[in-house]
């Protein structure tokens, strides 16, 4: 039985790896303007998963909340890989909500990496949405606003 469960489990790090690769190509894909967008996005699903009874199960249908792995990866990789930026943009955030919830606490080294790596992609997230940090008044004493 072990071994089972070994193999569904290596199955499964490898399937969220897979699809980490794709949710990062969208999200490096979406419009500049999406980004702010898609950071609210994740705040909000990872509040709303955190208040879940079952937070590894977020967007799994209530009637297989007690399957072994959740199917809110699935649905948002699905929703991500729309041409619809919106859509997409809703697909990420549930995406790494699930995900990031699903490898908070596990005792798997590949999970554990793979956590670390959601952790990257939504810093990253951060960084794309965050404004110009110069001010407006330090841009006049660039060389191009003198001419």
């Amino acid at each position: 039985m072990r071994l089972v469960t070994h193999l569904i489990a290596v199955n499964r790090e490898i399937r969220l790896k897979r699809q980490l690769a794709d949710i990062e190509r969208v999200v490096l894909a979406l419009p500049v303007r999406a980004h702010a967008d898609l950071q609210q996005l994740v705040r909000r699903e990872m509040e709303q998963a955190a208040a879940c009874d079952f937070p590894h199960l977020y967007g799994t249908p209530p009637e297989e909340r007690y399957s072994t792995y959740g199917h809110g990866p699935d649905v948002g990789l699905g929703k991500a890989r729309s041409e619809n930026p919106l859509i997409a943009t809703r697909g990420v955030a549930l995406w790494i909500a699930s995900v990031y919830h699903e490898t908070l606490d596990s005792r798997r080294p590949g999970m554990d990496d793979l956590h670390r790596q959601i952790l990257r992609l939504m810093r990253q997230i951060k960084e794309l949405s965050a404004p110009d940090k110069r001010d407006a008044a330090d841009a006049w004493m660039e060389p191009h606003a003198v001419a």
